[in-house]
């Protein structure tokens, strides 16, 4: 991240990077509230330093005359400072080199490609036409109880979903990750640690009269985790995983590109989180990378790998790479992971430090997408077959009793024994006035 020294080095560079981000950023006020501020800041240790003289005299006459013009001085600096925090929010972090130039994802680089895409030689359905024909999933419900974008998951299709994610976690585990459930409502000083505040205030949902938000991602509460800490160099790097609801007020275009869940204001996703030193962010990153790649593979759902241009990487990130699973009912990839590095954004946010032989340094951090219900929809769509079932991948039929395919759902009529003259018996053996006593 770019701190004030910097950008008073190097103010030119720092202009042409905000423009090229399109951060709101007044860049010459920024740097005339920093210059202010530095000069009030002398004054005022000027200024307390004949305070503590006089006191020190015994000079009471002048101490008294000096507290109003220290007292005025520093309301002034107090101002300043309110007014360079809000400047300084805005500051968006550096960025790698290798960072494509682009204005958004249409100049994204692709870098990898995995699996088939071949045309299947049947019609293929959507994930929702799909989903619904089998029963596995109810948008209609979902829109009628709780309005547009949220959904049921039913039978074997929650049972696919829960497959995934178990999938997901088992394998982040075995690599090294703690797993973690964090909380669902953080605080804004949490939004604002991970950069969601300022820059990305449009999608959430506020708990009325608390000082509380709905998570849009474990981001939010697995960062902030070790604010305030001083990291052990020898510990790092410290690897956390969550599988969370996420809630999001965003509301995606309507059409072809959006239609079913792919893009819903609830949802399911599992994070990889990472906390590290400066100098291995950038494997870090990598290492995630792989494990997304790992768990495409084993899901065997086609997908591409994109190297995120300047126009599309929000302001807190440093560099990313983003997952795109093959959608064959619309012929095309669509975004299911992001995987950014953070660089020392977070941390300075959040004052996570590492210690290591003596001397202080800012953490990296690296937050990446291990799996959402996005991914689950790009399965069911690539593994329909013609007779309109979904095949289950090998890698997660252990996870779903051996089941290798998903038919549709039929429901029984359940026949229940009236079996529970000992549970009625339970109630018969207390005694205790009844409703039907105390009505009489």
């Amino acid at each position: 991240m770019l701190d004030m020294k910097a950008i008073r080095q190097n103010p030119d560079y720092f202009r042409k990077l905000v423009a090229l981000r399109k951060v709101k950023l007044d860049v010459d006020a920024l740097l005339k509230a920093d210059e202010e501020y530095r000069q009030l800041l002398a004054c005022v240790e000027q200024e307390r330093a004949l305070a503590n003289k006089y006191a020190a005299e015994r000079n009471i006459e002048a101490a008294k005359q000096q507290k109003p013009k220290l007292a005025q001085l520093e309301t002034k600096i107090a101002q300043k400072s309110q007014e360079l925090r809000a400047l300084s929010a805005m500051i968006p972090n550096d960025l790698s080199e290798d960072v494509p130039v682009g204005q958004d994802d249409t100049e994204n680089v692709e870098i990898y490609k995995f699996g088939d895409t071949t045309p299947k030689g049947f019609k293929v359905l959507s994930h929702d036409e799909l989903g619904t024909r089998l029963g596995i999933l109810d948008i209609e419900k979902g829109t009628k109880i709780s309005g547009r974008g949220f959904f049921y998951w039913l039978n074997d299709g929650l049972r696919l979903r829960n497959a995934v994610f178990a999938f997901t976690e088992d394998l982040l585990e075995k690599r090294g990750f703690e797993i973690m459930g964090t909380p669902l409502l953080t605080k804004e000083q949490a939004l604002y640690i991970t950069g969601y505040h300022p820059f990305i205030m449009d999608q959430e949902y506020n708990v009325k009269d608390w000082d509380l938000t709905m998570i849009g991602t474990s981001e939010q509460t697995i960062v902030p985790y070790h604010s305030g800490e001083t990291l052990d160099a020898d510990k790092l790097p410290l690897l956390y995983t969550a599988q969370t609801p996420c809630f999001r007020s965003e509301s995606g275009a309507a059409g072809k590109a959006n239609r079913g869940i792919f893009r819903v204001h609830q949802f399911y996703k599992q994070e990889q989180i990472i906390f590290c030193r400066p100098e291995d962010s950038e494997m870090m990153q990598l290492f995630c990378q792989r494990n997304i790649e790992d768990i495409m593979k084993s899901l065997e759902i086609p997908f591409r790998v994109v190297n995120v241009c300047v126009g599309d990487i929000a302001a807190p990130g440093y560099k990313k790479y983003d997952t795109e699973a093959w959608f064959p009912s619309q012929q095309t990839y669509k975004e299911t992971h992001s995987n950014s590095n953070l660089s020392d954004f977070q941390a300075r946010r959040a004052n996570i430090k590492i210690k290591d032989k003596g001397t202080r340094s800012f953490a990296h951090t690296i937050s990446s997408t291990a799996i959402t219900e996005r991914a689950v929809i790009a399965l069911m769509e690539n593994h329909q077959t013609k007779d309109g079932y979904i095949r289950i991948p090998k890698a997660l039929q252990p996870y779903m009793g051996g089941q290798d395919v998903i038919i549709p759902h039929t429901r029984n009529k359940v026949r229940i024994e009236n079996t529970f003259d000992d549970l009625r018996e339970r109630i018969k053996m207390q005694k205790y006035t009844s409703f039907k006593e105390h009505m009489k």
